[in-house]
């Protein structure tokens, strides 16, 4: 199993929008797909020192040939979507890990 973690600091100034479109639109968008088995929407209990809040969206999928197929035919509309609604407004970074046991 493949877990694809998505952290995102978030400007304030656009926070309680950005989380209503990120769990009712984005997220079910990704899911959509078909290529993860489920996911968590986490905040983060860190507090940054550039500002923000933080979150990390964690989703599982069955195996690195699914999520191969995911980057390859899905994750960049997804990813311009998101860019052009909250360009300059947020700051993400991904992190793909196996599961161990």
């Amino acid at each position: 199993m493949i877990l694809y973690n998505v952290t995102v600091n978030v400007e304030d100034e656009i926070h309680d929008e950005w989380v209503v479109w990120m769990r009712d639109e984005h997220i079910p968008d990704v899911m959509r797909t078909g290529m993860f088995l489920d996911v968590r929407f986490l905040r983060l209990l860190v507090e940054e020192e550039t500002g923000g809040t933080s979150y990390a969206f964690q989703y599982t999928c069955k195996d690195l040939a699914t999520f191969d197929r995911y980057e390859r035919e899905f994750a960049a509309a997804l990813r311009a979507d998101v860019e052009q609604r909250y360009k300059g407004k947020f700051v993400a970074f991904r992190t793909l890990l196996e599961f161990v046991s």
